[in-house]
């Protein structure tokens, strides 16, 4: 079981490491909207909640399409659900903020 687990360990770091790359300046707007968020006055609060949603959903639905659209070209569904598992394990240690919204997906 923990060979089949690693099958896709390497693929999915380097989908990540281009996605993150092509990706910085979602990656930093989300950070910084996370930091106005915090420090938003109450009655900002949750106009400053709805622009950092937007972001992190921009960036699940990214993850989703990369995700998905590999996936498609697994001929297998087990092994398309196992590389889903792997990308979703990866992105949530990596990209925690835009991960919480790509299980949705």
């Amino acid at each position: 079981m923990i060979l089949r687990r690693r099958r896709f360990v390497e693929l999915v770091g380097r989908q990540l490491d281009l996605w993150e790359q092509e990706h910085d300046d979602l990656i930093r707007a989300r950070a910084l909207a996370e930091r106005d968020y915090d420090r938003a006055a109450r009655e900002e609060a949750e106009s400053v909640y709805g622009e950092l949603l937007d972001i992190v959903d921009t960036g699940a639905e990214g993850l989703a399409d990369l995700r998905d659209t590999y996936a498609r070209t697994l001929s297998d569904d087990e092994v398309a659900e196992e590389y889903r598992s792997a990308f979703h394990r990866a992105a949530s240690r990596r990209l925690r903020g835009f991960a919480v919204r790509l299980e949705e997906r």
